[in-house]
């Protein structure tokens, strides 16, 4: 795990936010707040960054985020429909002009045949339009997923902001 090179990403993006005058916020599950910590490791973040969501629960995505008790009942945590009502009340809730959403399966355990350990559901909204879901496989043990999943929200996230 290479913590610096979180750092190197979390800087770029935060390079981009802050030319476009523009926040971030988090809501993260299986990572526990792995992206905010990349992020607050940048000096000067907080010119970009104003707070983050650690809603590991079911009940914190709901009372917290507002994920509605439905959608985690219908599809289940680990969901790109969850995901995508996470990053949306992150939003509403900051008002910040990007968010970053993750959920899944860091293991050991937890996995089934149809959501394996590994899976990870991210998503991203750029202010009021841009929306994106989608749901990797990442391979590893706990700490490997979660790096990994970090390092993808994080280069989605600058892909999304050129």
């Amino acid at each position: 795990m290479d913590l610096k090179n979180l750092e190197t990403l979390s800087a770029n993006l935060g390079a981009l936010l802050q030319k476009k005058k523009m926040f971030i916020t988090a809501a993260e599950s299986c990572t526990g707040g792995l992206l905010s910590q990349s992020i607050v490791s940048v000096p000067g973040s907080s010119a970009w960054f104003g707070n983050s969501f650690i809603t590991y629960s079911n009940i914190s995505k709901h009372k917290v985020l507002g994920v509605s008790k439905e959608t985690l009942k219908s599809f289940g945590a680990v969901s790109e429909e969850v995901v995508r009502e996470m990053v949306i009340g992150a939003i509403n809730e900051t008002k910040a002009n990007l968010g970053i959403a993750i959920s899944g399966i860091a293991g050991p355990g937890g996995g089934s045949a149809e959501r394996p350990v590994g899976t990870v559901c991210l998503a991203w909204k750029l202010n009021k339009d841009l929306e994106k879901q989608e749901t990797f496989l990442f391979e590893g043990n706990r700490n490997e997923v979660r790096y990994q999943t970090v390092v993808k929200a994080l280069e989605e996230a600058i892909v999304l902001m050129n």
